[in-house]
């Protein structure tokens, strides 16, 4: 078993930390926030994934998991450390380093052990190789570092479920010997190993993300045809992915993609295209018809007030960007209040876990009272059943019975 730190404790970095304590390392998480630190050692998350409390604390209990400020302490037996930290988008397009390579200064001034660095934050091709650089150039100590690629292929809500179930584990090495030692590291989770250079499993990332978001765009295109054809999308998509080619999942018409990794990794694959003279013209499509998805969305409320909703009670079911999470990051329903707002709607809200926007409700029932038009925008099961007494109901995820 290895002693492990991870730099980060965000979505990917807490999830990582607490499975690999799970399956019987001795990991300690490193967060700058003290006040999130000291929330994290009592066994309580952050952040809403179902699962992870209750693996959290019973590390903890059995001294597996450590939560620390210190990057000092977090290393001192340390030989693996994952870097975990977020990679925002930034005004181009392009994926923002920053703190990625902060976190790899801190590795070089801290580390005193032979240490392989595993990069688990989505991150450009080429960056790992860079981080190496970043790296070597400011050790302090005298040691030995190899930069391994481990991306994430995690999905909010079913993450646990993911790590455990997952279809394959992708390490990218240039040295073979710390892949080996990567392998070894998961060996316990009994899961396919895709072996590559650093820069594939940089790509296989990337590609992946953007391949499904595609998905999920062009379904909502033929979505949006069928509608106009008066043709059941469901049946279309239930037909389509029988064929084992295409497959079903990803094929949910709805309201397009969001969250914190198909909008900033589609974003950034197709700067990345942009940027070698290679425009990604496909995955520049899908991002365009999935804005226009909630655009199209709005227009539908709109239009059946006639363009006016001055003073109308808006209520809203769902605020996440998808059930069995409280992530609101490129969340639909964030564009649809902001829109109805300024139209001069009022806008009332439910979600079984946001609970924090001014237009929050304690109830379902508070969101339906004297509601003038119902807007279901994410697909949390115990609406899937629900009989709305109200005829001007907006299904933006294809769930509710007619």
């Amino acid at each position: 078993m290895k002693n492990v730190a991870v730099i980060g404790t965000g979505y990917v970095g807490l999830v990582t930390g607490v499975v690999l304590s799970e399956i019987g390392h001795t990991v300690t998480c490193i967060d700058n926030d003290e006040q999130k630190v000291n929330t994290l050692k009592t066994g309580q998350s952050p952040i809403y994934e179902p699962g992870l409390d209750e693996l959290m604390a019973k590390n903890i209990d059995v001294n597996r998991l450590y939560f620390t400020t210190n990057h000092r302490e977090a290393f001192e037996k340390a030989n693996i450390v994952f870097i975990a930290v977020g990679t925002p988008q930034s005004d181009n397009g392009a994926a923002d380093l920053t703190y990625i390579q902060q976190a790899a200064k801190d590795i070089a001034q801290n580390i005193v052990n032979d240490t392989i660095v595993i990069m688990k934050s989505t991150v450009p091709v080429g960056t790992n190789d860079l981080i190496e650089t970043v790296i070597k150039e400011n050790l302090v100590s005298n040691v030995k570092v190899d930069v391994v690629s481990n991306p994430e292929f995690l999905r909010e809500g079913h993450a646990i479920y993911d790590i455990f179930h997952g279809d394959r584990i992708v390490i990218g090495a240039e040295v073979a010997e710390a892949g080996d030692i990567v392998e070894q590291l998961f060996s316990a989770l009994k899961l396919p190993i895709v072996r590559t250079n650093r820069r594939s499993a940089e790509m296989i990332k990337y590609a992946s993300n953007a391949f499904l978001a595609t998905k999920i765009s062009y379904i909502n295109e033929i979505a949006n045809l069928c509608e106009k054809m008066e043709v059941n999308v469901l049946d279309v998509a239930d037909g389509m992915g029988l064929d084992h080619r295409i497959g079903r999942a990803f094929l949910n018409p709805g309201l397009g993609y969001g969250g914190s990794c198909f909008p900033k990794d589609t974003e950034a694959i197709a700067y990345l295209g942009r940027k070698h003279g290679f425009p990604l013209t496909i995955v520049e499509s899908a991002i365009k018809a999935n804005f226009h998805q909630r655009e199209l969305f709005l227009h539908k409320v709109l239009d059946y007030f006639n363009g006016d909703v001055e003073g109308k009670i808006i209520g809203m079911l769902g605020l996440a960007f998808k059930p069995n999470t409280d992530d609101l990051r490129e969340a639909p329903s964030l564009y649809l209040i902001e829109e109805l707002e300024k139209h001069g709607a009022v806008v009332k809200a439910y979600d079984p876990v946001v609970k924090h926007l001014a237009q929050c409700m304690d109830s379902v029932e508070g969101v339906l009272d004297r509601a003038d038009a119902v807007l279901l925008v994410t697909e949390w099961d115990e609406f899937k059943e629900m009989k709305i007494e109200n005829s001007r109901v907006f299904d933006g995820r294809y769930i509710l019975k007619k």
